[in-house]
């Protein structure tokens, strides 16, 4: 049997999945918020205390950089070592992935309906391709094919300086320069990100705040509140954030592209982009996309899509322990 895992910063999906030759029948899975756990050990053996089979091998994709199978999550107070875990719970093989990584491995695994398509393009079949994924922080991955398979490529690129492309977006940059004294992408491309633009175009008097507006923020979670008005159009000001979002969020996508020359494709994960597919496709994320000057041609030749699958990672995961299983075994 084999356990999986995507590590969140809001919440942590984990499975069981049964080996069944090069495929997986999952037999269970469950969501846990993260944040009401001390550790992913708390989250695990809640998981399995009601018993089952022994686990011969366990994956989780986790939000943060892992280094020798070790990682401190990034928006999460967990430090998570792959062998204590293994110990723990007499798994034999414990892995650790970046959690875009792991999704990664799960765009492999997805069909054709599980995406959709904001951008058809002309994609080669063993081009590279990127993943970027925007949800409580900001992922990125890669894609590459070495001959025989494609592998994955963990990254901290959300975490890169945010680069503004005008005079609005050096606003504002400067606006959030008063709050943190670095700005990266994930500072804007994230949920807390979206309510940092809200209110950047708050306070410089891009808009007003109706009161039910006011209420709705500080009772429930921003990013929601915000995109929800933004889509039914209940908010001047909601709609300009969710505006200023996607078109940032396009021009990062676009500049990942770029760096990895990904002519197989683009992947768009993370609860954002699902929730907010309706604005992705109104144009304003694939022009700042395809706004890489003399490179435009190139751009609009990358496929572009949005990841439907909300368990993607988890796949991912899960088929990696059973690859890397099988590589021992053979």
């Amino acid at each position: 049997m084999i356990l999986a895992g995507d590590i969140g910063g809001t919440k942590t999906n984990l499975a069981l999945f049964q080996p069944e030759d090069t495929e997986l029948r999952e037999i269970r899975q469950d969501t846990f918020p993260s944040k009401d756990f001390a550790s992913l050990e708390a989250v695990i053996q809640h998981f399995l205390q009601s018993g089952g089979p022994s686990i011969h091998s366990a994956c989780f994709g986790v939000s943060g950089p892992v280094i020798n199978g070790k990682c401190k999550t990034t928006n999460l107070p967990w430090v998570l070592d792959a062998k204590k875990i293994g110990q723990r719970f007499g798994i034999a093989t414990v892995i650790l992935l970046n959690d875009l990584e792991a999704m990664a491995y799960g765009t492999l695994r997805l069909s054709e309906k599980e995406c959709f398509a904001l951008n058809e393009g002309q994609p080669e079949i063993k081009g590279n391709r990127c993943i970027i994924a925007a949800g409580t922080g900001l992922g990125e991955s890669i894609l590459f094919w070495n001959g025989s398979q494609f592998l994955a490529s963990a990254s901290e690129g959300g975490h890169a300086d945010f680069a503004p492309r005008n005079s609005l977006e050096i606003r504002l940059l400067e606006f959030l320069l008063n709050r943190y004294s670095r700005v990266s992408y994930e500072r804007i491309l994230s949920g807390p990100g979206l309510f940092n633009i809200y209110q950047f175009l708050r306070e410089s008097g891009q808009g007003v705040e109706p009161s039910w507006l006011k209420e709705s923020l500080e009772r429930e979670d921003p990013a929601e509140v915000i995109s929800k008005a933004a889509l039914a159009e209940q908010s001047e000001l909601c709609v300009k954030a969710l505006d200023l979002f996607a078109s940032i969020y396009g021009a990062e996508a676009g500049n990942l592209a770029l760096k990895v020359m990904a002519t197989g494709g683009v992947y768009i994960g993370g609860g954002i982009g699902r929730k907010i597919v309706k604005k992705l496709e109104d144009g304003s994320f694939l022009k700042s996309f395809k706004e890489k000057g003399r490179m435009d041609p190139l751009m609009s030749r990358m496929p572009v899509k949005v990841i439907l699958n909300e368990k993607s990672a988890l796949l991912g995961a899960a088929h990696y322990a059973n690859h890397f299983k099988l590589s021992k075994s053979s």
